[in-house]
């Protein structure tokens, strides 16, 4: 019987800094990464100014700076013939004015590297959480596979499901997610067209779609209406090149590289709260506890977040062998408002612009409310940058963590 203090399942950006952060608390942390690597396209690959400001505080800042990214100043879109500007980063407190464009791989190499460095930190790659310890009701560790196909048990004080949208630890704790009407589903697709170093937005015809240049490439999401991806995908693949062409002006020279519908990901949108983010012996975090829209990019930013405040929150109880549900229920407490704002913006950007926008009914003559109050008042752009980048409730780097 392996044991540790805290067993956290899921190596993303959660998992990742929580682990780094209890590491360096001295307390004795194990994660659990079902894949043998972090290198999986389509994935939030965007670092907001609040998660660089905590990098700086970690000691990693040069680190991360070395790492090749985009630097992202404002969120444009373009809707029929009219340019717009949704959200304006230059003016943000601080010194990072903009969001990093980085793959999300190196960003997770990066604190997994550093984790690494603190004796109380053990990583398992290709070891997939297959069940839970329970006694009594409580949650005591889990059941993991390993790469060989060997069954294991650990034991642990404390749980953590980082798991992501479709946690099987959430799942497997009998935790349920109040769930949101989304109206899209997203096809995630790479295409080889030059960019201008910005996330664009695009809407138009009964389309709306997202790209990011990546330097030699721009990955891009496509949005469908909820469900339809089986009957638009009997269409033929040259029916999507046309479509995607025609929305950003690309020729067959950039949509010939989409060879197959095999190149065309779907990404299956949820959103999602748990009413509570804990029992005895487990905590969810991220996506695990709060499934978020693809809206706005924000993900990865609250988890990181969400994995600050546990913690912060949670490293003297597990030292001291006191961790308990009133000690989770402060977590929940602390980031529960922040993703609820995030997702009731997600909500109200979903049925003011999304759910038109697919529909073939967005005017750009008349736009809704908000997008025209932000071109009228570009001072709300930058409160716009400000909600996107920082958000509410922004953490701060624990004293014991800080370099």
């Amino acid at each position: 019987m392996e044991h540790t203090t805290c067993c956290v399942v899921g190596g993303g950006p959660a998992g990742m800094m929580l682990g780094l952060l209890l590491a360096r608390a001295g307390v004795r942390v194990t994660v659990l990464e079902k894949h043998a690597d972090f290198l999986r396209d389509f994935r939030g690959d965007t670092v907001h100014p609040s998660t660089l400001r905590l990098l700086d505080e970690l000691g990693l800042g040069e680190r991360f700076a070395r790492l090749p990214a985009g630097q992202l100043e404002e969120v444009r879109m373009r809707i029929g013939d009219r340019t717009l500007v949704a959200a304006d980063l230059r003016r943000l407190p601080g010194r990072h004015k903009y969001m990093a464009m980085v793959p999300q791989w190196d960003f997770l190499d990066l604190l997994a590297n550093a984790a690494a460095a603190e004796p109380a930190f053990t990583l398992r790659m290709r070891a997939a959480c297959t069940g839970l310890r329970t006694e009594g009701g409580r949650v005591t560790g889990v059941r993991y596979r390993d790469e060989h196909g060997t069954e294991h048990e650990l034991a642990a004080d404390l749980t953590v499901a980082c798991d992501g949208r479709d946690s099987l630890v959430r799942g497997l704790a009998g935790l349920r997610q109040r769930t949101f009407d989304v109206p899209m589903d997203v096809w995630n697709v790479r295409v080889p067209a030059p960019g201008d170093g910005r996330v664009f937005m695009r809407a138009g015809d009964g389309q709306f779609a997202v790209t990011m240049d990546r330097g030699d490439y721009c990955q891009t999401s496509y949005l469908i209406k909820k469900g339809t991806d089986a009957a638009l995908r009997a269409h033929g693949i040259e029916w999507f090149r046309d479509r995607l062409g025609t929305l950003f002006g690309w020729g067959p020279e950039v949509t010939d590289a989409i060879g197959s519908w095999d190149d065309v990901k779907l990404l299956d949108v949820t959103m999602g709260m748990l009413r509570r983010w804990y029992r005895p012996g487990l905590l969810c975090l991220g996506d695990a506890a709060h499934t978020m829209s693809p809206t706005g990019g924000v993900g990865v930013n609250l988890a990181v977040q969400d994995a600050v405040a546990a913690a912060r929150l949670l490293a003297g109880p597990l030292r001291h062998g006191t961790v308990g549900v009133r000690d989770l229920a402060r977590v929940q407490r602390r980031r529960q408002l922040p993703a609820a704002v995030v997702q009731k913006s997600q909500i109200a950007e979903h049925e003011s612009l999304l759910r038109p926008a697919l529909d073939g009914t967005l005017d750009p003559d008349r736009l809704p409310v908000p997008l025209r109050l932000l071109q009228r008042l570009p001072l709300l752009r930058t409160v716009t940058g400000y909600l996107g980048g920082i958000g509410i409730r922004p953490e701060r780097a624990p004293a014991f963590a800080r370099g």
